[in-house]
Order: C-alpha cells, then sequence, then structure tokens
C-alpha cells in the first residue's frame, strides 16, 4: 500500500472517530466522557463529504468503500441522534418541573392481565 493511501485512510478513520466522539456515541478519548455536541458532528460528515466530491474518480476500492462506509454510518447515526432531545433541553425542562432527568425510558404500565387480581368479599379457603 502506497504511503498516500495509508495516509488518506487514516485521515478518514480520524475524520470519522471524530464524528462518533460528537455524536456522544463513544467517549471523548481525551476527557473520558460522553458528550454530544450535533453541530461539530456535522462538520466533521461535511468534511468528509468534502473528501469524497474532492476524491470521487481518484480512490482505490479500499479507499473508497471506507470513505462510503464511513459517511453511511455517520448519516444514519446523524439522523437518529438528531430526533433525540438535547440533554440541555432535558436538564433544563428538569429544572422547570422539579422533575429527575434519567435516560432511562419510563416504566411500562403493566397490562391487563399481569395486573394483581381485584380483591373480592369471598373468603378463601
Amino acid at each position: 500500500m502506497a504511503k498516500d493511501s495509508e495516509l488518506f485512510q487514516a485521515l478518514v478513520i480520524q475524520l470519522t472517530q471524530a464524528s462518533w466522539v460528537a455524536l456522544g456515541k463513544i467517549a471523548n478519548p481525551m476527557t473520558g466522557k460522553v458528550d454530544r455536541d450535533l453541530d461539530v458532528a456535522r462538520l466533521t460528515i461535511d468534511t468528509l463529504e468534502a473528501l469524497e466530491t474532492r476524491t470521487k474518480g481518484n480512490l482505490d476500492e479500499t479507499e473508497r468503500i471506507l470513505l462510503d462506509r464511513s459517511l453511511r454510518d455517520l448519516r444514519l447515526n446523524y439522523v437518529d441522534e438528531r430526533k433525540k432531545p438535547d440533554p440541555v433541553e432535558k436538564i433544563e425542562e428538569s429544572e422547570k418541573t422539579g422533575a429527575e432527568v434519567s435516560s432511562e425510558p419510563p416504566p411500562e404500565e403493566p397490562s391487563k392481565d399481569e395486573a394483581e387480581p381485584e380483591a373480592t368479599d369471598k373468603p378463601t379457603s
């Protein structure tokens, strides 16, 4: 593999990793914390898209596949993250209402079949 190809692939991997961190999908290696910054994620995805546009027709198959897959996965995850509420908004809303913030979904109500049977006046023997 040529040095240019290795460097190109390393660049794509670095930008992809930065996007995963910004999407909040993996911990930031510098802080060990998982934070989400969709503006930064969008910028790194846009950068990869610019690389794709500028290198079209000049990549070998391995480089093209790496770039295509990285962009596909990042775009899908970006759209998924855009649908989720912003963690800051979630905290601000809980402060207004006094409710606790939880990343867990609310517990489901038991189905009618699972609910406790109603008490009857008849004694059981």
